[in-house]
């Protein structure tokens, strides 16, 4: 193949990290390939292979111009190329791959021998095996080559020590973890060994590189830390914890942002550092969004290195309010093992009040286990608990569309308890059932003002204009603001000249400031004011 069309397609074939790779082996063939027509039979490997070494396998099987590139290879700067070239030349010879390490080793002299015990440390350490027990199957030469690998422990860990410097960011993550176990050490100790040797100038690469460390293991920067540290290594704790400080001060101002996906993002970013972060992962509890709240309480439940049952259980137990109880019942909802879960607490052994019971009933719509689910609530429809019944009323809300659980919401309009109405008219309003719409514009007759509230909010997803008028007369009478407020709100979405009117007098008359600020508001949505 033409370089130049070689060239092309190495550079075609990806813009990001598998380009570079691809580049990289392009580069690495040319070097050590030197016959034209061996290179142009190899070096197109490295198209399609996506690794550096992609272009060494078939130079096992060639003749004197392969054995010489083979030979070449083994002194590459990449000890994956080296690996590749024993491994090649293992295959002509007929041997392990382990025999034909433990040989070049020993064949090398060893004032020149650090490349291949690196090779053997780098290869081991890719098994998950140290380089003695990987090497103890090399044959009668394995113990002696083992031997000369551990005799250059040192310079072995200068030149992995300074890869985990290097600039490019996908070599040290590798460099660490061989590091790490040639040392037969945790990755968390052998950074905190790398800082301890270092200026601080060097702290933020290895704070990312346990970062790395801890997203691998599915842990937090600082369960990693705590669970390694020790008293003399409180100088060092505190500068990588000043390097995870400033990147918390940057992720705060998302916490409180008014777009959702920043705050998600931000919420799961502060996973990672787990301990460090468990004041802002508290704080995100209370969030109005259930999937920040349950991110949150994950991360929380990970910082304890605890499972997330054991955690929101005692989170549960120890909450007076449903609003506290909230994110660990929605964690809990997702989970395995989550109706008996949310049973326990909704039948009364591990809530402390009648509205934590309400919650747990109210997240059984999320849990995907248990019977089917209006037979799931069925029993908590019918609880003398005021909350509970309200609760098994909102799960209706959350299952798939179908008539039962939309019978089971219209029936609980009727009952006496104006919680559970209010969750019957937010179920309707979702399931946007426009047959009910007398049946919540009679509801603006209501005793209750939370009930004529929600029943205003309902009238937006199944009134009609013929309830307009029963609207007016709440936003121009009744002695509820926040009843007059979703009269306002709801008489804007279904608009038309009797709501115009409504709404020009509420914004002219009312008494209460929010009332006439929503209803000149709904005026400027229909064309009218500015």
């Amino acid at each position: 193949m033409p370089r130049l069309l070689l060239l092309v397609l190495l550079l075609a074939a990806s813009p990001s990290r598998a380009g570079t790779v691809a580049s990289e082996c392009w580069a690495s063939c040319r070097r050590h390939v030197a016959d034209p027509s061996l290179r142009a039979r190899t070096c197109g490997a490295c198209v399609t292979g996506g690794r550096v070494d992609s272009w060494v396998a078939s130079l096992g099987k060639g003749g004197v111009e392969a054995q010489q590139a083979l030979a070449s290879a083994l002194t590459d700067s990449s000890w994956r190329v080296r690996w590749a070239a024993v491994r090649a030349e293992a295959r002509s010879r007929g041997l392990t791959e382990r025999r034909a390490l433990a040989d070049w080793i020993m064949d090398t002299p060893p004032d020149a021998d650090l490349g291949a015990c690196l090779t053997a440390v780098r290869a081991a350490a890719d098994s998950g095996r140290s380089t003695a027990d990987f090497l103890r199957e090399a044959g009668a030469r394995g113990p002696s080559a083992a031997a000369r690998v551990w005799a250059k422990r040192d310079a072995v860990r200068q030149s992995l020590a300074l890869e985990m410097f290097s600039q490019e960011p996908s070599v040290r993550l590798p460099a660490l973890l061989h590091l790490a176990t040639f040392q037969g050490r945790s990755a968390t100790r052998v950074v905190m060994d790398a800082v301890a040797s270092r200026p601080v100038a060097g702290d933020a690469v290895m704070a990312e590189l346990l970062s790395a460390v801890a997203e691998r293991q599915h842990a937090s920067v600082g369960r990693l830390l705590l669970t390694e540290a020790k008293p003399p290594d409180e100088a060092v704790i505190n500068r990588l914890f000043a390097v995870y400080s400033r990147e918390l001060d940057v992720l705060r101002p998302d916490l409180t942002s008014n777009d959702v996906q920043r705050r998600r993002t931000a919420v799961a970013t502060l996973r990672r550092y787990g301990p460090l972060a468990k004041r802002e992962l508290e704080g995100a509890l209370g969030d109005d969004d259930g999937r920040v709240r349950e991110l949150a309480a994950r991360g929380l439940a990970e910082s304890a290195g605890k499972p997330l049952r054991d955690v929101a259980l005692q989170g549960v137990k120890d909450s007076e309010s449903a609003e506290a109880a909230r994110p660990w019942l929605g964690a809990m909802s997702h989970e395995k093992g989550c109706f008996a879960f949310l049973r326990d607490v909704a039948e009364g052994r591990n809530a402390r009040t009648p509205e934590v019971q309400g919650e747990a009933v109210a997240f059984m719509g999320d849990c995907t286990e248990g019977p089917p689910p209006t037979r799931r609530l069925a029993p908590f429809l019918s609880s003398n608990v005021i909350p509970v019944r309200a609760g098994a009323v909102r799960a209706l809300g959350a299952l798939p569309r179908n008539g039962d659980a939309m019978a089971l919401a219209a029936k609980a309009l009727e009952d006496g308890a104006p919680e559970v109405v209010v969750a019957a008219l937010d179920v309707l309003s979702a399931y946007r059932q426009p047959s009910r719409g007398d049946e919540a514009a009679g509801l603006l007759e209501s005793d209750h003002p939370v009930v004529r509230a929600a029943a205003a909010r309902a009238l937006e997803f199944v009134g009609r204009a013929a309830h307009v008028r029963v609207l007016a007369e709440r936003l121009r009478g009744d002695p509820v603001a926040d009843v007059r407020i979703a009269a306002a709100r709801t008489l804007t979405a279904l608009g038309g000249p009797h709501a115009v009117a409504a709404l020009s007098e509420a914004a002219t008359h009312d008494a209460d400031t929010h009332v006439k600020h929503v209803s000149a508001e709904g005026l400027r949505r229909l064309g009218f004011g500015r």
